[in-house]
């Protein structure tokens, strides 16, 4: 089974920045696209980013776009997502996802315990 485990949340001012990390095991790690999720209290679970097996293709949500970057090691079985000019409105419990569809919509079956990201104005 795979496993996943976020780390690097925390409290920052706006403008601030701040890496989430996600240490996945369990399975090959290069064979999944991966993917950042956010939920906010009374929210629904939004998509924010995500990146391909070899890191070639990313997207990103509109309201991150410009602002965050995701990014994999395939080496140590990792994957970022590097957050600037932090806004309250980002304020969210963070989860990572892994998805193992080769071709066509992705299939988020594994899921992290979230981090918790906190943007005072």
């Amino acid at each position: 089974q795979v496993q996943l485990v976020e780390a690097g949340g925390g409290s920052v001012q706006a403008g601030g920045s701040l890496r989430l990390s996600c240490a996945f095991s369990g399975r090959t790690f290069s064979s999944y696209d991966m993917g950042w999720f956010r939920q906010a209290p009374g929210k629904e679970r939004e998509f924010v980013a995500a990146i391909s097996r070899g890191a070639g293709i990313t997207r990103y949500a509109d309201s991150v776009k410009g602002r965050f970057t995701i990014s994999r090691d395939n080496a140590k079985n990792t994957v970022y997502l590097q957050m600037t000019t932090l806004e309250p409105e980002d304020t969210a419990a963070y989860y990572c996802a892994a998805n193992s569809v080769r071709i066509g919509p992705p299939r988020y079956d594994y899921w992290g315990q979230g981090t918790q990201v906190t943007v005072s104005s």
